[in-house]
């Protein structure tokens, strides 16, 4: 039996430790860990975009990546949006423009489309569409998604 290892990362920005098998992975150590069930777990295999986090400010899948390859990382999930009682612009938006419907591919989409916005601070739809097509919405149609990140755009941005 392989011994457990200790992975200190930066969540949502508070130091976290844990102990876990080597081979656990991270999205697992984030839900059963940590206890941050925002992260959600779909497919398994990194097609559904679900269990999307950032890592080291990049969208990255925690279904694919062990706890270990994150040691020492910045990890932000979805419950380090929201500040002080006040949602993220991209929340706000999301909430705005009905970018949500059973919420369960939220908390990847959220995190995706910061990513995206953060490589493309003024995207076109189609630029848009095409970052979040690594999400996948079974209820939406994404109609909502892209008007709630074409309006959090100009927000973080800093545009007028």
């Amino acid at each position: 039996m392989t011994e457990p290892v200790t992975i200190r990362v930066t969540v949502n920005g508070a130091t976290r430790e844990g102990r876990c098998a080597p081979r656990k992975l991270l999205v697992d150590f984030l839900r059963e860990d940590l206890a941050l069930t925002g992260t959600h777990v779909g497919c398994e295999h990194g097609i559904c975009g679900a269990c999307t986090v950032l890592v080291n400010g990049e969208a990255a899948r925690a279904c694919l990546m062990l706890a270990v390859q994150a040691d020492g990382a910045e990890i932000v999930t979805v419950e380090g949006l929201m500040k002080d009682g006040v949602l993220h612009p991209l929340q706000e938006a999301f909430r705005q423009h009905h970018g949500l419907q059973c919420g369960f591919c939220t908390p990847g989409m959220l995190l995706t489309a910061l990513d995206l916005l953060r490589v493309h601070p003024d995207p076109s739809d189609a630029e848009i569409r095409e970052g979040l097509s690594a999400v996948l919405c079974r209820c939406t149609g994404y109609h909502g998604i892209v008007k709630a990140v074409r309006a959090a755009a100009p927000i973080l941005r800093g545009a007028s």
